[in-house]
């Protein structure tokens, strides 16, 4: 049994680097899909082009605009001569926010007063404009208690009261790039498991050698295993270069045990293999099976919480990620790297995903024996 499941795996490390572009494909795929999903894949929204129409043109409202430009946040672009020209800037999409500075700003607040003043939001991209929000009122509120520091002449960090200290566990910079660059390792190991074992498997079938392999004494474990083993480790190969990449270029440090990602990885691989043995059994053509692997793949990035957070899903598609696999493998490699936790703190999910394996490569085997005999 050893010797003819090494003797596929033979004839399948030949073909591979016999076919120089595929071999080149399979390891830039994943160094290309890291680099530019790891830069856009970026919730972190800085600088935002801002219109300032300062109706006012007083010491306060010049001391107004300097706040919200060294915020980070807002970077004042363009200053419209009326309220006309500031809504065509928006509509255009010049601008993703305005301030609208009433006249007679500056002499309010020397009345202590409460002078409002508008703040224009872009909308049309709720990500954007739910930070812009938050920072058109945070910086808002560091004005206001600037100007009370300074009508007071008091300093209001003494003044009675509650003194909020918020401590930042695990990504305390609140980089993004920390939290989505470990979930692309994830989608990118995923993806060219399915993919390549999928593809591997139907151009058998399609350039006819599947039936050479049948007549032949191997059984369908053994085929198995010496049809997909070879890409595994292919696949194991790219995992360990996108960490490398993910820690050296993207600065991402890996907290938690590198052996115990490693080990993880490659288990939670079996699941992904098996999703692919199975599209193999589906698909009668290379092209079928590339699209079957998209189906199958593109609602688990959803579903999985690596782009919207599942806690704001309904109730039915939460219910739904829960047989998600990928769903499990994010969480996992997310401990690992951002808390540092070790096994006692994810079994749960390395049993389900275990299990989940179990299922679909019990289904796979049995639906490609099948197709075998």
């Amino acid at each position: 049994m050893i010797l003819r499941t090494l003797a596929l795996m033979r004839k399948e490390f030949r073909h591979m680097f016999r076919d120089r572009r595929t071999l080149i494909t399979l390891f830039a795929i994943p160094i290309v899909q890291l680099i530019l999903l790891g830069y856009a894949a970026n919730t972190n929204v800085e600088h935002l082009k801002t219109a300032v129409l300062d109706l006012d043109r007083s010491a306060e409202s010049r001391h107004l605009i300097a706040t919200y430009q060294a915020s980070n946040y807002f970077d004042i672009v363009i200053y419209p001569a009326d309220y006309e020209a500031l809504g065509r800037l928006v509509d255009r999409g010049e601008v993703r926010a305005g301030i609208v500075i009433p006249a007679g700003f500056g002499t309010a607040l020397i009345r202590r007063e409460r002078p409002a003043i508008e703040f224009i939001i872009d909308g049309s991209d709720p990500a954007i404009a739910n930070v812009a929000f938050a920072s058109s009122q945070s910086v808002g509120q560091a004005f206001s208690i600037q100007v009370l520091t300074a009508l007071i002449h008091t300093d209001l960090q003494h003044q009675p009261g509650v003194d909020v200290r918020p401590r930042v566990w695990y990504n305390p910079e609140m980089r993004s790039a920390n939290y989505m660059v470990p979930g692309l390792v994830g989608i990118i190991l995923q993806m060219l498991s399915m993919m390549t074992t999928a593809l591997a498997i139907v151009r058998e079938r399609e350039q006819g050698t599947m039936e050479q392999l049948i007549v032949t004494p191997m059984r369908p474990l053994e085929m198995i295993l010496g049809k997909v083993t070879p890409y595994a480790l292919i696949v194991f190969i790219n995992t360990c270069a996108v960490l490398v990449i993910a820690v050296f270029w993207f600065q991402v440090p890996i907290h938690g045990s590198v052996t115990l990602l490693l080990l993880l990885n490659a288990f939670a691989m079996i699941s992904s293999l098996a999703l692919g043995l199975m599209i193999s059994t589906i698909a009668h053509t290379q092209q079928e099976a590339m699209m079957s692997t998209y189906f199958f793949f593109l609602p688990s990035i959803f579903l999985a919480g690596y782009i919207f957070p599942l806690e704001a899903m309904p109730a039915p598609l939460q219910f739904v990620s829960q047989f998600v696999p990928l769903r499990y493998l994010l969480t996992i490699i997310r401990a690992v790297v951002l808390k540092g936790v070790g096994l006692e703190m994810i079994w749960r999910e390395v049993v389900i995903l275990g299990l989940f394996s179990v299922v679909i490569l019990a289904v796979a085997t049995a639906r490609f024996r099948k197709r075998l005999e």
